[in-house]
């Protein structure tokens, strides 16, 4: 493995403002939640809009998208749902990345967004202009870049991928014999390239909630409990958790294997915002959050994003009632995008399963 010499760490992640919005946001009552759900029902409706929504988001938000039809799932899913779907118009609850992806994949569909302020530090840990240069001194190599990424990033990829199908896709390119480029997450990229020893050089970004679990911690912590444990691992976390781990898959994949196990106590390595579906999934099962921290720490486990947690039930209310948090993107950067977007949509349709 080779990884490049980014500075990526440097990246002002502006992650205090995002925890203070997402801890001002308001805090209704039942009955103030029950009227302002009834009211984005009926916009959704009259604007032929439909919602797809993050695993990672606030539960009310997930449970209102399920209830009026549109998507929970993970960033693959996503994009797949909302090109097919005949809505008009996406309100995309999750981060940046993926309301732009819905743009680019659906150029005619308008797109709305609870807060255009939630960002992803593997997006903003990849800026275009420096991923232009490093592209640009390899040649050679054929480009895949996370979804997780900016409009103009993936405008300048080859491919893309999510973390349920980038494995698949780097064997496909192996049997090639192409080189890669991959971007941004060093931790999925080593993963990657550990379970298809392909030929990858990697950006070093890094997702700041995946990054924080422990893996001294994850050892104390499953020989502690009592009782069969399994531990499940998104593949954005550092290596010795990985090696912990007795299963890892994107978070579909983590949900799934979690409702066919035969365990009933799990350990789950990702943000803290899946659980909510696994445990309606698996109401008779146990989910623990892995640690983030030392025994020493205030918290435990603080797996949750900031940038996912500034979406809410006021946020989407707002934008369909003002048409604010529009996703806009360039036409030429769609053109460009679309490209490694639909050869992600078209590979993983015949070759990886959906969950």
């Amino acid at each position: 493995m080779k990884t490049c010499n980014s500075s990526e760490k440097k990246y002002d992640f502006n992650l205090e403002k995002a925890k203070t919005i997402a801890s001002n946001l308001s805090s209704f009552s039942n009955e103030e939640r029950l009227e302002i759900e009834t009211k984005i029902q009926k916009k959704l409706k009259e604007q032929d809009a439909v919602m797809v929504t993050h695993y990672y988001v606030d539960n009310q938000l997930q449970d209102l998208t399920l209830a009026t039809g549109g998507i929970v799932s993970d960033s693959l899913e996503m994009a797949r749902f909302g090109k097919e779907h005949p809505a008009k118009k996406l309100v995309v609850s999750g981060v940046k990345f993926m309301g732009e992806t819905a743009k680019i994949l659906s150029p005619n569909k308008n797109i709305l967004m609870p807060d255009l302020g939630a960002e992803c530090s593997l997006d903003l840990g990849c800026p275009i202009e420096e991923f232009t240069k490093f592209c640009e001194q390899n040649p050679e190599r054929t480009v895949v870049v996370y979804a997780n990424t900016s409009a103009q990033v993936k405008a300048r990829a080859d491919w893309v991928v999510t973390s349920s199908c980038a494995i698949d896709i780097v064997k496909f390119l192996k049997i090639r014999n192409e080189p890669i480029i991959f971007a941004p997450d060093r931790h999925l990229g080593q993963y990657i390239l550990n379970n298809t020893q392909a030929d990858m050089l990697l950006w070093d970004g890094h997702c700041v909630v995946h990054d924080e679990f422990k893996a001294f911690e994850l050892k104390e912590m499953k020989i502690s409990l009592q009782g069969t444990v399994e531990v499940l691992v998104h593949p954005e976390s550092p290596s010795g958790v990985i090696d912990l781990a007795d299963f890892v898959g994107s978070t579909s994949q983590m949900l799934e294997y979690s409702k066919a196990s035969n365990c009933k106590k799990f350990i789950v390595a990702t943000d803290g915002g899946l659980f909510h579906s696994m445990r309606k999934a698996s109401p008779d099962k146990f989910f623990i959050e892995a640690p983030t921290a030392g025994s020493g720490a205030t918290c435990k486990s603080c797996a949750y994003c900031p940038w996912m947690a500034m979406n809410s039930l006021g946020g989407v209310l707002k934008s369909l009632e003002t048409g604010c948090g529009e996703i806009s993107v360039p036409k030429e950067i769609i053109s460009k995008a679309n490209k490694s977007l639909q050869r992600m949509l078209d590979f993983t349709k015949s070759n990886v399963s959906k969950n």
